[in-house]
């Protein structure tokens, strides 16, 4: 990566960069959730990989923020989807807007938004994934642990997409940068 940083426009080699290693990871778990029949796919994971790929160092692209963030968004989203929606039809057979998903959804994101201030837990897509969850559209108690098992795969296919790439990707936590940024 830095040979590349060194010979081409910066702004290039991370497009670039951002391109192939979002199309590797996503499409490794896509190819996942085709052989098993679950959801390793789902939206939030679009904007974690693109933190992952775009801005590798940030406080909000390190495992543990994206991990937990992920963690809190979910249990936040189930736990509003259980006080206010669990009773309500399916979201595939109504999925039109009415007052128990609104209120899911502004309890879920409320929560998780606490939870993450609270813990100092910065990761904007966890966000997503408690609304997705809150709202009804993936809220089976097996389908939570395959999101949060995707979560970890696309982390550590980031943390060895960017290790290899010469990137000093965390372990766990964000430390100090040095060397190649963004």
């Amino acid at each position: 990566m830095e040979w590349l940083l060194q010979h081409f426009p910066a702004r290039l080699v991370w497009a670039v960069y951002v391109c192939v290693n979002g199309f590797i990871t996503i499409g490794l778990l896509g190819l996942l959730a085709l052989l098993t029949g679950s959801p390793f796919v789902f939206p939030s994971l679009g904007p974690t990989a693109y933190l992952f790929f775009f801005s590798p160092l940030a406080e909000a692209s390190s495992p543990r923020n994206t991990i937990l963030g992920h963690a809190i968004g979910l249990i936040c989203g189930y736990a509003a989807f259980a006080l206010a929606v669990a009773s309500s039809p399916p979201f595939g057979i109504n999925p039109g807007v009415h007052g128990p998903r609104l209120l899911a959804a502004a309890l879920s994101l409320s929560a998780t938004g606490a939870l993450m201030a609270l813990l100092r837990i910065s990761h904007p897509p966890a966000g997503a994934t408690t609304l997705i969850v809150s709202l009804g559209i993936i809220s089976q108690p097996r389908e939570l642990v395959i999101i949060e098992v995707a979560v970890i795969l696309l982390t550590v296919q980031a943390f060895a997409i960017n290790r290899l790439a010469g990137i000093p990707y965390p372990v766990w936590s964000k430390h100090k940068p040095v060397g190649i940024r963004p």
